[in-house]
């Protein structure tokens, strides 16, 4: 592995990452604000459509510089992913359009916000568990060439334990992050009851996506061997990951400092399931290399011309020097701006 190759597969695992993180606390805010719809004494629903508004337009701009990364830095792997995902990959798009649509227009038709809720809420658990598809799809026996082309094997797709676990996986890390950012957000907000309900689910929905990891690394073993061999090379992180979830738990039961009589500190548990996230993907995304889709394409076999990845990556250093004030802002004032914290459904 070169220098180069290297760091391109680190800034497109960074955006993974970022967009990973961001899109399952968005899909799973759609999600729950379908869930508490008709829940007005909790006022949850209309937290998760706070969070939701200004969110979502954000979140989609990390899928688009995904794919451009992938297709500038990688255009070996690109064409084979492309071909392979043409049918889920569409799905996916045709999901992620129909759920942007009806996020615009429920604002707007207030007749039809009780169906356009439900559209965003099942879909964000859907298109989480299509995304995930992509990861196991790469650790091979699921691509195969009929007459030199490509295509995705349906029947071993959906007879694989593994492909079920990590979708479940999916679904449960999408409704946890984001019940447990809702938790964080409603405190902020002080939102008493609607950081109880909250706290709640993240509390049940927190083991069950520990659970989740443990058979994806199980059936790993029966099905990739040499990636679970791989990421056992690197099990201080996935040790260490386990232990900040452990510490996540735990800081839902600390008495709030600010608010007396409230059990939990939201805050502290957000961050510490944010480093444990990125140092699983990160023994994940180390035991994958170097292979970009496991046998057939490598981070050197589907690299870009060096003199190309070079001038590729001036201008995402340069993009994001632009970009990152902006983002920061913009957290800042949706977490902190207390007329926007403290409005009330009209």
């Amino acid at each position: 592995m070169t220098a180069d190759s290297l760091l391109a597969i680190t800034v497109l695992w960074g955006f993974v990452f970022i967009y990973a993180v961001m899109a399952t606390m968005d899909f799973g805010a759609g999600f729950w604000s379908m869930i508490y719809f008709n829940k007005d004494k909790t006022n949850a629903t209309n937290i998760a459509n706070r969070y939701l508004s200004p969110t979502w337009e954000v979140t989609n701009v990390f899928i688009v510089a995904i794919v451009i990364a992938l297709v500038s830095f990688f255009p070996g792997a690109t064409f084979i992913l492309g071909t392979v995902l043409l049918i889920p990959g569409s799905f996916i798009l045709i999901l992620l359009a129909l759920r942007s649509g009806f996020l615009v227009f429920s604002h707007v038709a207030k007749d039809y916000e009780k169906g356009l809720t439900y559209v965003s809420g099942i879909s964000g658990f859907i298109i989480p568990a299509l995304l995930m598809l992509v990861l196991p799809i790469t650790h091979g026996g699921y691509i195969e060439q009929i007459n030199e082309v490509h295509q995705l094997n349906f029947a071993a797709l959906f007879t694989s334990p593994n492909i079920y676990a990590f979708m479940g996986f999916a679904i449960s890390s999408t409704l946890f992050l984001s019940s447990l950012l809702l938790a964080d957000y409603s405190n902020v907000a002080d939102e008493l009851e609607a950081y109880r309900v909250y706290r709640r689910d993240a509390l049940i929905l927190g083991p069950i996506s520990l659970l989740m990891a443990f058979l994806i690394m199980i059936t790993l073993r029966i099905e990739a061997n040499w990636l679970y061999t791989n990421m056992l090379d690197y099990l201080p992180f996935l040790i260490g990951s386990v232990l900040l979830f452990i510490l996540a738990g735990a800081a839902l039961f600390i008495p709030s400092g600010r608010h007396k009589g409230r059990i939990g500190r939201p805050r502290l548990a957000v961050i510490a399931v944010t480093i444990q996230y990125l140092l699983a993907s990160y023994a994940y995304g180390r035991a994958h290399l170097p292979y970009m889709i496991y046998p057939d394409v490598t981070i050197e076999s589907g690299f870009t011309h060096p003199n190309t990845f070079r001038a590729l990556f001036v201008t995402y250093i340069v993009g994001f020097l632009i970009l990152f004030p902006g983002f920061v802002y913009f957290w800042k004032l949706f977490m902190k701006d207390k007329r926007y914290l403290k409005q009330n459904e009209s």
